[in-house]
């Protein structure tokens, strides 16, 4: 399967081949073939954007939802080792060991899931954004490279 670049550079040359074919226009290719060549490639960096952009929703939703469940968590062991102390009527060790520890165990379940989800978030944010920014680059050489050419695909013409 090729990738991101190849494929903006795919739609740029449809394009081109579009806007120099014989046959009656398109409504898609009728226009400036500049304004044209323009929209094709804003169109394609935002589908490779949408491709390149999966699984980030969910990466967040794990980061910023998992400390809240491990909270949930402590205070679910601790209402636990509340109703013990109650019903021994002592708040010895032995009562509140067990219902402690199940609270510090989900706080610590939240607090793990949710750092590598958080800096799994980042990291591929940030590759999302330098790939765009790539794509970026690619179609505007792309787009001088038409220009330059007067948006010919025969060499000389």
């Amino acid at each position: 399967m090729p990738g991101p670049l190849a494929r903006i550079a795919k739609a740029g040359f449809d394009v081109l081949n579009d806007t120099h074919a014989d046959y009656a226009p398109s409504l898609q290719s009728s226009g400036d073939r500049q304004d044209i060549l323009e929209r094709s490639l804003r169109q394609h960096i935002q589908q490779e954007r949408h491709l390149v952009e999966q699984g980030l929703t969910v990466l967040a939703s794990i980061g910023s939802t998992a400390p809240f469940i491990g909270l949930f968590g402590t205070v679910w062991g601790i209402m636990h080792a509340l109703k013990d102390i109650s019903r021994a009527g002592s708040a010895s060790l032995d009562v509140v060991a067990g219902p402690i520890g199940e609270a510090l165990i989900a706080t610590a379940i939240g607090i793990a899931s949710a750092i590598p989800a958080v800096l799994a978030y980042n990291y591929f944010l940030r590759k999302v954004k330098l790939t765009e920014t790539d794509l970026e680059n690619f179609a505007t050489d792309f787009l001088h490279l038409a220009l330059k050419t007067g948006f010919s695909l025969k060499k000389g013409g």
